[in-house]
C-alpha cells in the first residue's frame, strides 16, 4: 500500500511517556495472572463451593480480573482511544475494509505456519475457553472475549511494550517481545510451552504487531481486529452444535 494511504504516525509523543497508573495497570494484571496460574488449582475448591458450577467460577473469576485491569487501561489510555478513534474516523472506508482484511490474513498466516509444522496442537487455554463456552451463554461470553478482553491484550502487548517501550528500547525487539510474550500468556501455567502449541497464538501476535506498527501506533485499529477474530471465533464456536464440534476436534490433519 502506498505511503499516501496509510494512515499517519501518531501525533503527540507526550502520550507515551510511562505513568504510574500505566505501572500500576500492569502490575496488577501480572500479579493477578501469576496468582492464579501458581494458585489456580488450590483455589479451585473454594470456588466450586461459592459458584453454581465450575464454568460459573471460571467465568467470573476471568470477568473479574478482566473488568478490573480493562477499567484500569482505558483511564491509562484514555487520551489515546479518544485521539486514535478520531484518526480512523477520518478514513472509515480503510477501517472497515482493512479490520477484515487483517482477520483474513491472520487466518491465512496461522494455517500456514501451523501446516509447515506438520502438526497441529490445541493449547490447553483454547480447550478450556471451547469447553467454557460451551457451557456459559454467548451473551456473556462477547463481553469477555470481544469487548474487554481484547482490549485489555492491545494495551499491555502493544500500547506498553511498543508504543512506550520503544522511546528507549530498539522498536524490532519491542515487537519481538510483544510477540512472545502475547504468545506465551496463551499457554503458560497450563501446559509445557511448546514451539508447536505457541505457534497460531505467535500468527495472531505478530499480525497484531504489524497491523499497530502499520496503521502509525494506533491501539484502536489493533484492538478492532483483536476484537473481530475473537467475534469470528465466538460465532463459529456457538454455531455449531456441541456434539458436531466434538467430532471436529477429534479430526487429526
Amino acid at each position: 500500500m502506498a505511503t499516501a494511504q496509510r494512515l499517519p504516525p501518531a501525533p503527540q509523543p507526550h502520550l507515551y511517556r510511562f505513568t504510574p497508573l500505566d505501572v500500576a495497570t500492569l502490575l496488577t494484571y501480572v500479579a493477578v495472572a501469576g496468582f492464579f496460574a501458581v494458585a489456580g488449582e488450590v483455589l479451585a475448591p473454594f470456588l466450586r463451593q461459592v459458584a453454581p458450577t465450575p464454568a460459573a467460577a471460571s467465568y467470573a473469576v476471568n470477568l473479574l480480573f478482566y473488568a478490573s485491569v480493562g477499567i484500569l487501561a482505558l483511564v491509562a489510555a484514555r487520551k489515546v482511544v479518544g485521539r486514535d478513534l478520531k484518526v480512523l474516523a477520518t478514513r472509515p472506508w480503510f477501517t472497515l475494509l482493512m479490520v477484515p482484511a487483517a482477520v483474513i490474513a491472520m487466518m491465512i498466516l496461522t494455517a500456514v505456519v501451523v501446516a509447515a509444522s506438520g502438526e497441529a496442537q490445541t493449547s490447553a487455554n483454547q480447550a478450556g475457553l471451547q469447553e467454557l463456552m460451551q457451557q456459559v451463554p454467548a451473551w456473556l461470553m462477547v463481553p469477555l472475549l470481544v469487548v474487554v478482553g481484547p482490549f485489555v491484550e492491545e494495551y499491555i502487548f502493544r500500547h506498553l511494550l511498543i508504543g512506550k517501550m520503544s522511546r528507549r528500547v530498539n522498536i524490532w525487539i519491542c515487537c519481538i517481545l510483544s510477540v512472545v510474550l502475547f504468545a506465551a500468556l496463551h499457554i503458560v501455567g497450563q501446559e509445557a510451552i511448546t514451539f508447536t502449541a505457541l505457534l497460531p497464538y505467535l500468527a495472531m501476535g505478530a499480525t497484531l504487531v504489524f497491523v499497530y506498527v502499520w496503521t502509525g501506533k494506533n491501539l484502536m485499529f489493533a484492538y478492532f481486529v483483536h476484537a473481530a477474530k475473537n467475534l469470528l471465533a465466538v460465532v463459529f464456536i456457538y454455531a455449531i452444535p456441541p456434539e458436531v464440534f466434538e467430532q471436529l476436534q477429534q479430526v487429526q490433519p
